[in-house]
């Protein structure tokens, strides 16, 4: 699917960490199927050149802030309401990446992780719930690492456990209303961040672990949000799709 496609239409999409990789993978898709995009991030000079790469002024609102804080999430959801009124799509997207053996990790880092992976996607839905229109969709980027024990993930991974959970709780709880959540465990993605930690050796074997042979892309993972989001996935609720290429259920290696 590509251009051309209108999906969304006159939508109205919501994605926390849209400054990078998946997040503005997702907002490039978005847009290029006819919504209008709001884009979060920390870092506000990153934001705003996000949103200059992604041009169309008129569709697109970057608003600066932290999803773990909770009066920034609240002026975001002002911005959003005063310029859009509602939102058709939310994609809790913003999230860290934390590894490291179990017995080093120190309260303040277990705040820090879980403040963005579980606290802020938390927040973010049900500060925006209010401008959720009826048969609206809510997509959170969970992780495959909640699929399988990883050594030296364990906060990073119950955090990606909590919010998987967290999405198939609100799809019952959310199913009067018409509005459907699901999830998305991304496997090894080719973000800038995953470029900048890990050697190229070390992509290449991480590589040969993943039945596809290869280690993915932010718009694979982008087509699978935006898959779930649209009408397409309209009886699909409370899912988490994984976008890992087989790295949970196909062992690419040979047995005969």
């Amino acid at each position: 699917m590509g251009a051309g496609i209108d999906r969304f239409d006159g939508k109205i999409a919501l994605i926390t960490g849209g400054s990078s990789g998946m997040g503005l993978a997702t907002a490039r898709r978005l847009l290029t199927e006819g919504a209008h995009v709001i884009i979060t991030g920390r870092d506000k000079g990153r934001l705003d050149a996000a949103a200059a790469e992604l041009g169309g002024a008129d569709r697109v609102l970057a608003v600066a802030g932290d999803a773990a804080d909770l009066g920034d999430l609240d002026t975001l959801v002002s911005a959003v309401a005063q310029r859009h009124g509602r939102l058709d799509v939310v994609f809790a997207n913003a999230g860290i990446a934390a590894f490291q053996p179990t017995e080093t990790i120190t309260g303040a880092e277990f705040d820090r992780v879980v403040g963005t992976n579980f606290k802020g996607v938390f927040f973010t839905i049900q500060k925006t719930l209010p401008l959720v229109a009826e048969h609206g969709a809510i997509v959170v980027n969970a992780s495959w690492a909640l699929h399988r024990g990883v050594p030296g993930a364990s906060l990073y991974s119950a955090t990606k456990a909590a919010v998987h959970n967290l999405a198939r709780s609100l799809a019952a709880e959310l199913a009067p209303r018409g509005i459907r959540v699901n999830s998305v465990s991304p496997g090894y993605i080719a973000t800038p961040s995953f470029r900048a930690n890990v050697s190229a050796e070390a992509q290449a074997a991480i590589s040969a672990t993943v039945a596809a042979g290869r280690v993915g892309t932010a718009e694979n993972v982008a087509d699978a949000v935006a898959f779930l989001a649209s009408g397409e996935a309209s009886y699909i609720n409370g899912q988490d799709l994984l976008v890992d290429g087989g790295l949970i259920t196909a062992a690419p290696d040979p047995m005969v």
